[in-house]
């Protein structure tokens, strides 16, 4: 497939998905398997069409945009449709429909309650495509249209299938994310504005910068911060993720963690750094201080989880601080970091919560102390892939977890655009306390593993017939299991996409 002509291969991949969502919505409510089958199928024949376009994609030129799409669409207000995807956008975007096709894989077996398969799976692929839309879309308006599109099926998703709290996290989740959209738009406006009312390309955005005073620049940027902030989300705009995890079906905790949180960091790499490059330098500083605040407290809070979804759900908040302090960097090493981070945070946290989803469904409860020990010797299987998995999270070397956290610090103590004459000792400061974190991640971990897994089971289970990991769930599994080995052996997989487009982004910072 070549790149330079075949953008269509892009939309196609893109807005299949809705397309799919449609024909689901049509389906008649009682072909419950049918219904299931077809989520399969559609997510099965997107995923193959991305495949395709990896496989076609140059990874010689990986910073060249390729795949484009660029034609007009409003023309009263200047805005395109400018689709393509480079060295940044193609793992997330991978990332997307990998996901998304082990999610309807699992729900061929278990689906939230009630059940209503049709609902339920459109609004997943309605998600699909608006998660997607983010990494390949090159116009601001179109960017906003598809990162506005995922508050709809998500808060639904919650709000319908989530836990006994589902309508105050459903609620909170929405009022979040759009408070900081609403602060993002006006930032877009402004620059639109500022750059001459001609576009709203990024590329050419980000080649014409940097544009506007200095106030400009910190005011827009400030805009845009509190927007993918939120999303990503940072300290202390967090507080919606522990609740929107915990009452969201296992499904919705996956794409939330695995693609959702991702869209805040790409936003940042992406649009606000080499647009508003004076404004990012300016704040880098500070947003690395909240990163670490972010690592050190999302740990400290884990500690006090009686809940596994939960501090899963807390510890999502760490390690998101990782990857903004790679941001924070503002050098080579530090976006390439960041940008690795978020790969293996999906993949490592997203099947966390599958994890924690299938020990809901056996036991009907995720407190730690009802469930009490002796999981490997009731689920011995299950608890040795919690135990893999959960020492990936932790950041041993060899596995998925380990690069983006040591790498994000190792660029931290040598930060770059000019901030190492002013800032040395903060960022220094910043990698101590960062590097505290890590030993506070195996604390939490370990800890969780010695109160699940070892000892015996309680009384109440020993008798108890439960299965352990399921036909399905290896089929779901099995592909990031491998991929938390490989990404940990292979880090090369995720850098050597990035090398050239993270440049890119480094030349617009003054690098």
């Amino acid at each position: 497939m070549d790149p330079a002509s075949a953008g269509w291969a892009l939309t196609v991949a893109l807005f299949l998905p809705l397309l799919g969502a449609g024909i689901l919505t049509i389906m008649p409510a009682r072909l419950d398997r049918e219904i299931r089958l077809a989520a399969v199928g559609i997510t099965a024949v997107s995923f193959a069409l991305v495949s395709l376009i990896a496989l076609g994609f140059d990874y010689g030129d990986s910073g060249r945009l390729q795949f484009t799409t660029d034609v007009g669409w409003i023309s009263a207000i200047d805005a395109r449709y400018s689709i393509g995807i480079d060295g940044i956008s193609l793992p997330l975007f991978f990332l997307t429909y990998l996901l998304t096709l082990l999610c309807a894989i699992y729900t061929t077996k278990i689906l939230p309650s009630p059940g209503k398969p049709k609902a339920f799976l459109s609004l997943m692929l309605m998600l699909q495509t608006g998660m997607a839309g983010t990494f390949v879309a090159f116009d601001l308006i179109l960017f906003f249209i598809f990162w506005e599109l995922v508050l709809v099926p998500m808060f639904f998703m919650i709000g319908m299938w989530g836990g006994p709290r589902r309508d105050y996290a459903s609620v909170k989740f929405f009022l979040y994310t759009l408070f900081g959209s609403v602060f993002m738009l006006v930032a877009f406006l402004a620059i639109y504005f500022q750059a001459g009312a001609t576009t709203w390309n990024i590329q050419e955005l980000s080649a014409l910068a940097p544009f506007g005073s200095a106030t400009f620049q910190t005011w827009a940027f400030l805009g845009i911060f509190l927007g993918f902030a939120i999303k990503v989300p940072m300290w202390p705009f967090h507080t919606w993720l522990p609740d929107a995890h915990t009452e969201a079906p296992t499904v919705g905790s996956v794409l939330l963690a695995g693609v959702l949180l991702k869209m805040g960091t790409y936003g940042f790499v992406r649009i606000a750094l080499p647009i508003l490059p004076e404004g990012a330098v300016r704040f880098a500083p500070l947003i690395g201080v909240l990163a670490v605040i972010g690592i050190v407290y999302g740990s400290l809070c884990c500690l006090a989880q009686t809940d596994v979804k939960r501090l899963i759900a807390f510890s999502s908040v760490g390690h998101m601080g990782f990857v903004m302090l790679g941001i924070a960097a503002m050098n080579e090493a530090g976006i390439q970091a960041a940008l690795f981070g978020n790969i293996a945070h999906g993949v490592i946290t997203g099947m966390l919560f599958f994890l924690a989803g299938s020990l809901h469904e056996r036991y009907h409860t995720r407190e730690i102390a009802e469930i009490g020990g002796g999981l490997l010797i009731k689920l011995p299987r299950y608890g040795v892939l919690l135990t893999f998995v959960a020492v990936a999270s932790l950041g041993l070397p060899g596995l998925a977890g380990f690069w983006g956290e040591f790498t994000a610090m190792w660029a931290a103590i040598s930060p770059g655009a000019g901030l190492m004459a002013s800032y040395e000792g903060l960022y220094l400061t910043l990698v101590i306390f960062a590097a505290i974190g890590t030993v506070l991640t195996a604390g939490y971990f370990l800890w969780m593993l010695q109160r699940v897994n070892l000892g015996r089971p309680l009384e109440k289970w020993a008798d108890e017939p439960l299965d352990d990991v399921m036909a399905i769930e290896w089929v779901s599994w099995t592909p990031l299991l491998l991929l938390i080995l490989a990404l940990g052996i292979f880090p090369r997989l995720i850098f050597g996409v990035q090398d050239a487009a993270v440049s890119q982004i480094i030349g617009f910072l003054g690098g």
